[in-house]
């Protein structure tokens, strides 16, 4: 994969892996799956991580972006990692709420909120 452009910024804070992205829109599969794999990778080479996702910019997300970080959770709950998101656009956090995902995930108003609820 080191031909293609991340779809990611990452950042580290101390043992806590944020993560924002490049894009205003999810909805390619391609970038998906190159997402998917990056975030993977960052959980494999963590010994129980801890990853905030931050959604600051983002407009849309397809289905199968929520698909893949369903698939995110699942991983990091092997590794007994933990899963923060914030900064939700309302009308994607409204699909959370329709998916009933917002039971599933953490999710946070701001990044300091996140940050500070990792245990």
């Amino acid at each position: 994969m080191p031909t293609q452009d991340s779809r990611l910024l990452i950042h580290r804070d101390g043992d806590i892996i944020q993560i924002s992205f490049v894009d205003r829109n999810i909805l390619e599969e391609t970038s998906i799956q190159q997402i998917g794999d990056e975030i993977a990778q960052l959980i494999d080479e963590s010994l129980n991580p801890r990853i905030l996702i931050n959604f600051t910019d983002v407009e849309h997300l397809s289905s199968a972006a929520l698909g893949t970080l369903i698939t995110i959770n699942n991983r990091l709950r092997q590794k007994n990692g933990q899963l923060r998101l914030c900064t939700i656009d309302p009308q994607i956090h409204e699909v959370f709420k329709i998916t009933k995902l917002d039971k599933l995930f953490q999710i946070h108003e701001t990044v300091d909120e996140a940050t500070s609820s990792f245990q």
